[in-house]
């Protein structure tokens, strides 16, 4: 079992910045890639960036050059740092771990909201 607790949404002007948190706990031994998600509403469910256990990263189109995927294997935590926010990423943003055995299904956290004003 892994348990995601994210954090450092909320709300932000058109152009401003904000960077969430996603603290894992539990079997973290398995952990392989991490990646960030995210629901506007009447909308699917989206990838936005996920980074490998190595490091190697991937963006959605929409987010690249603006937003950057990090994480800190000691601290067990990935960083989603979100720049130049337009109004079109108001979502819910979601955490998610996928696990080193592939017949497990992926973790996901509570998510947070995040709110760009025009």
């Amino acid at each position: 079992q892994v348990q995601l607790v994210e954090s450092g949404g909320g709300l932000v002007q058109a152009g401003g910045s904000l960077r969430l948190s996603c603290a894992a706990s539990g079997s973290i031994f398995s952990l392989n890639a991490m990646g960030w998600y995210r629901q506007a509403p009447g909308k699917q469910r989206e990838l936005v960036a996920a980074i490998s256990s190595g490091g190697s990263t991937n963006y959605a189109d929409s987010v690249k050059g603006r937003f950057t995927i990090s994480r800190d294997n000691a601290k067990n935590t990935a960083y989603l740092q979100m720049n130049s926010l337009k109004p079109e990423d108001t979502a819910v943003y979601y955490c998610n771990a996928v696990l080193i055995d592939p017949t497990i299904s992926p973790y996901w956290g509570q998510g947070t909201q995040v709110t760009v004003s025009s």
